[in-house]
């Protein structure tokens, strides 16, 4: 019979790799089905309109899963026999992982953006859609955009630093 740690670990690891997928899978679905078909389909504004609702409904679900990734990272992390300190980097394990947690700070940094300045910013110019100004809304779009593409290369880059790491 396994040990009950061993248990708890398996359920901390599917934990991290569900958010993982969930957070990185609304990235590329968004970035490559969702944005690309809103563009040959829908006029500007509708297309804000949708992917501003599409954001609405996915931001809470981004949020959990960070969430779950810091607790389910932090626990992993803690217990590995490689974890040497914070900001060691001796190994290649431990530089993987400090570069895997820097560019996490940096996606976080792009996705606070998104949900507290970019989108509400979006939500205020839809209110006023008659009197809007498509400049300012094509404006607002194009920063969606970026900061959604910025984050799915973050994302790549972030699973080359666990890929590294577990190849130590």
């Amino acid at each position: 019979m396994s040990h009950p740690a061993s248990w708890v670990m398996a359920i901390i690891y599917w934990l991290h790799m569900l958010a993982t997928v969930t957070w990185i899978g609304s990235l590329v679905t968004i970035s490559f089905l969702v944005l690309p078909a809103s563009k040959r389909t829908l006029k500007l504004v509708d297309q804000v309109s949708f992917i501003s609702a599409v954001q609405k409904r996915l931001e809470p679900i981004a949020w959990f899963s960070i969430g779950l990734l810091v607790v389910t990272g932090l626990f992993q992390m803690s217990l590995s026999p490689h974890y040497n300190g914070f900001a060691d980097t001796s190994t290649q394990w431990s530089l993987a992982i400090l570069v895997k947690h820097l560019l996490g700070v940096v996606m976080l940094v792009v996705s606070a953006i998104q949900t507290w300045e970019v989108l509400p910013s979006i939500h205020r110019l839809l209110l006023i859609k008659d009197k809007a100004s498509e400049a300012e809304l094509e404006k607002l779009n194009r920063r969606e955009t970026i900061l959604l593409r910025t984050n799915l290369i973050l994302s790549a880059l972030i699973l080359l630093a666990t890929a590294f790491a577990r190849a130590a």
